[in-house]
């Protein structure tokens, strides 16, 4: 592999949402590294040709389907995980949803169930499944991404800054109750980030316009950027990080 930053060597590390966006930037990342990463989606398909890309350079990846809005997903993949590793030392929670881009007045309940299906319960038992498996084999990491939304609601993005401001929270309450097993959680918070799942943003001029407008750095930020910074948290070299970490992208925020 390319580059060598930190030493992930003998590491399963499972990436959810993989199949593309930041997603798929972390998973390579870790893959870089030395990390045998699980790479995950709700298609087998997307997976797969990520993974195939991973291995052509050399690095250790397999595919697992899993959508994290259905428990028994959650479960099914963890326990195949187990049986096959016998560990996880590594979870990024990345998979989200946003169906809904409107005035909050107008959000269905579909739209709503489905991300906080997604963005809350999702990570919620995907974090207590994984948590549980580490707790057994001595600790690990574990990463969500959240948003620079969670702090500062996006327009037209009510319901899914109410979740991304959840999954905050969530951070720090799993943060202050796994750190005596030696399991570390922190959050990502992404600002303006160029991803098919932001696309709405990009596409609506004078949102765009506007969002710019207020980044200190005047620039979107790319998945690659977002990368590095999850490499970092779930490194040898952050395991000083306790308790509340968050970490804000802070050059491209809001």
């Amino acid at each position: 592999m390319p580059t060598k930053l930190f030493d992930l060597s003998n590491k399963v590390a499972l990436v959810t949402g993989a199949s593309r966006g930041i997603g798929e930037s972390i998973v390579k990342l870790l893959a870089e590294q030395g990390a045998h990463v699980i790479v995950s989606s709700r298609r087998a398909d997307s997976c797969e040709a990520v993974v195939n890309e991973i291995v052509a350079q050399g690095g250790s990846a397999e595919a697992i389907a899993c959508h994290i809005g259905d428990v028994d997903n959650i479960v099914n993949t963890m326990t195949a995980i187990k049986e096959k590793h016998g560990k996880l030392d590594i979870l990024v929670n990345n998979a989200a949803a946003n169906p809904y881009f409107g005035h909050i007045l107008d959000t269905d309940l579909g739209a709503f169930n489905k991300t906080v299906d997604v963005n809350i319960r999702g990570y919620f038992f995907m974090s207590v499944e994984a948590g549980k498996l580490m707790k057994e084999t001595g600790g690990g990491c574990i990463v969500n991404t959240a948003s620079i939304n969670g702090l500062k609601p996006g327009d037209m993005q009510g319901i899914y800054s109410i979740t991304k401001a959840a999954v905050i929270n969530m951070t720090k309450a799993f943060a202050k109750e796994c750190a005596p097993y030696n399991i570390r959680v922190n959050a990502l918070l992404p600002g303006l980030t160029k991803t098919k799942f932001a696309g709405a943003l990009f596409e609506n001029e004078n949102m765009h316009k506007a969002a710019m407008a207020v980044i200190p750095m005047a620039r979107h930020a790319e998945p690659d950027e977002m990368a590095g910074t999850v490499l970092y948290l779930v490194s040898d070299a952050s395991s000083y990080t306790t308790g509340e970490c968050i970490v804000v992208d802070g050059g491209f925020t809001a």
